[in-house]
């Protein structure tokens, strides 16, 4: 029986990765030698890039300038970087390791990452998954950026290390003694080193952010640590969560808490030094949760209150009403707004012009935010009996000219704070109203004398913070002309003779916003207004003829920000309500 031939089969292809494909398009690389070269980096393991440079071929210049030119993207000499100016947060540096790569910055929702290999999609698709957001490639030299992200690896705890006990970023002397005996006492140093770091590094990003507000948040699975950044929390790293505990317990040991009580809320404080002469003072607020104790630090920096009254927003016209105000030898200044509105800069601005050598003033908070030389500053404390009426009580036997009460809380407080108005002092306080016409009519609501409130108070202000346009990146917004009347602008302000403008988003912003101002209602009391408030007049009566005189509402007030391209109109919109 003849002997049957079994056709061969044919060799297939190898599939080349695409840049191997990329070299050989422009005749850097042949079919035969780029087939070579994979095969070996298969055997070895190793990335296609790293085996063709090893092989000494092509250098990795070379490489680097082909695939700019081929891809059209951007070519970066890595080692005009600084490794310690890498940002980790940006990235996992496992991930930069196992895939060659740096992130070296994020703009918009878009991270930009330097690479020897674009084509290289595996990686591309591990960031995305990984950061959320789209990926923008930087060509880079393949052996530069391997130097680069092992120094980074090696250098970040070092340098973290350098500035903690190099001066830079301490704590202060006595928040560290407390800390030491503790320490000494119920924890593990050598154990707890990389929780000393991970809180150090988080409080020096969270500074250099201009962070306001630190939240650390422990859930079942997950733990977070979020920032707020200019009025929005941003989620920053997502730590282990078998570090909660141990993390809460050096929070609490700084700033003097009692680290064995997990079951009420607490509150401290705690100091740091930024630089050579530049301290930061924090406060703590511990709150038991289902899964441990959020810990939320606010950031208080006392150089905010001595930026003057120029930077924080306000009008020339409403800047005037202001400073005519707390020039005046008595009576009542009231600041309102919600939480987190900028009522305390407000205050402490103010506190700062009128903190002359010939002056006594007093404070009574919970608890003093900004320490501020030359004021005599008290922190209210319930338990022990120190109320704001207690306080308030003891000040007027202390020869005050100005005393400055954190909040009117109740009654009492704001009786006591309305007769020092009346008897030759300057009081300043604030109270949570949405503007200034509802506040008077809610110390109308508290108990007070329409008399009492129309002999007192002299100026009113009702203030909120929005987000400054990033100058570098904002662009003319294209809005319809009935949402600008919807919003508060009259036809004869929209003549075409101002733009409007929108956030974009760079890489020197947050999301096309950077810093934030104030937008003010400042409303003095003239005597028709007295004469409103005598005959107990409701909030529209009153608002009604502070328009009249000339005073703008918050919608307007940004609104006016808006027509000068300080913010946008979502940005008003969304802190104004009207």
């Amino acid at each position: 029986m003849a002997a049957v031939n079994t056709p061969q089969k044919e060799a297939q292809p190898i599939a080349l990765p695409g840049l191997a494909r990329a070299l050989m398009s422009v005749g850097k690389l042949t079919q035969q030698s780029a087939e070579e070269v994979y095969k070996k980096s298969q055997a070895s393991r190793a990335s296609f890039i790293a085996t063709l440079t090893a092989a000494g071929s092509i250098t990795p210049a070379e490489v680097a300038h082909t695939v700019s030119s081929v891809f059209g993207a951007p070519l970066l000499d890595i080692d005009a970087l600084d490794p310690l100016r890498i940002s980790k947060e940006l990235l996992d540096i496992k991930l930069c390791q196992a895939y060659g790569v740096v992130a070296l910055s994020k703009r918009s929702n878009r991270l930009i990452v330097a690479t020897a290999d674009p084509t290289n999609q595996e990686a591309a698709e591990k960031i995305k998954f990984t950061t959320q957001m789209g990926v923008d490639w930087v060509i880079a030299e393949h052996d530069k950026l391997l130097r680069l992200i092992e120094a980074t690896a090696k250098g970040g705890p070092e340098s973290m290390d350098a500035i903690v006990s190099g001066g830079d970023f301490e704590f202060d002397d006595t928040s560290m003694e407390a800390a030491a005996e503790e320490e000494d006492a119920q924890t593990n140093e050598v154990e707890d080193a990389p929780i000393v770091k991970f809180l150090h590094k988080m409080l020096l990003d969270a500074f250099n952010m201009r962070a306001s507000d630190l939240h650390f948040e422990p859930y079942e699975h997950h733990y977070r640590v979020r920032f707020r950044v200019d009025g929005e929390l941003r989620e920053i790293a997502s730590p282990p969560i078998a570090i909660k505990e141990k993390l809460a317990s050096r929070i609490k040991v700084i700033s003097r808490l009692d680290i064995s009580e997990k079951r009420v809320p607490q509150d401290g404080r705690m100091k740091l030094k930024v630089g050579p002469d530049r301290v930061i003072d924090f406060r703590v607020s511990t709150l038991p949760t289902l899964f441990g104790e959020k810990i939320v630090i606010r950031i208080l920096d006392p150089s905010s209150a001595k930026l003057g009254i120029e930077a924080l927003g306000y009008e020339p016209e409403e800047k005037e009403r202001l400073l005519r105000a707390i020039g005046r030898p008595y009576g009542m200044i009231l600041v309102t707004g919600p939480t987190g509105s900028g009522k305390t800069v407000s205050l402490y601005t103010c506190l700062n012009l009128l903190n002359k050598p010939g002056v006594n003033i007093a404070t009574a908070e919970d608890p003093s935010e900004i320490n501020l030389p030359g004021v005599n500053q008290v922190n209210v404390n319930e338990r022990a009996g120190l109320t704001f009426a207690t306080a308030l009580k003891a000040f007027l036997r202390q020869d005050p000219d100005i005393i400055m009460v954190g909040e009117i809380r109740d009654l009492e407080t704001a009786d006591i704070s309305i007769k020092a108005a009346q008897t030759g002092h300057l009081v300043l306080s604030t109270l949570h109203t949405n503007d200034a016409p509802t506040t008077l009519t809610r110390m109308r609501n508290m108990g007070i004398a329409p008399f009492n409130i129309a002999s007192s108070v002299i100026l009113i202000t009702a203030q909120r913070l929005a987000r400054r346009l990033c100058p570098n990146c904002k662009e003319p917004a294209d809005i319809p002309h009935e949402s600008l009347l919807d919003a508060g602008f009259s036809e004869e302000e929209i003549d075409g003779s101002w733009t409007p403008y929108r956030p974009v988003g760079c890489s020197a912003c947050n999301n096309g916003y950077k810093g934030r101002v104030g937008i003010y209602e400042v409303m003095p009391i003239t005597e028709d207004l007295q004469r409103i408030i005598l005959a107990d007049g409701s909030a529209l009566e009153i608002a009604a003829q502070a328009r009249l005189e000339g005073v703008r509402s918050l919608r307007q007030s940004g609104l006016h920000k808006v027509k000068t391209g300080m913010t946008s109109l979502e940005e008003v919109l969304g802190v104004t309500n009207e």
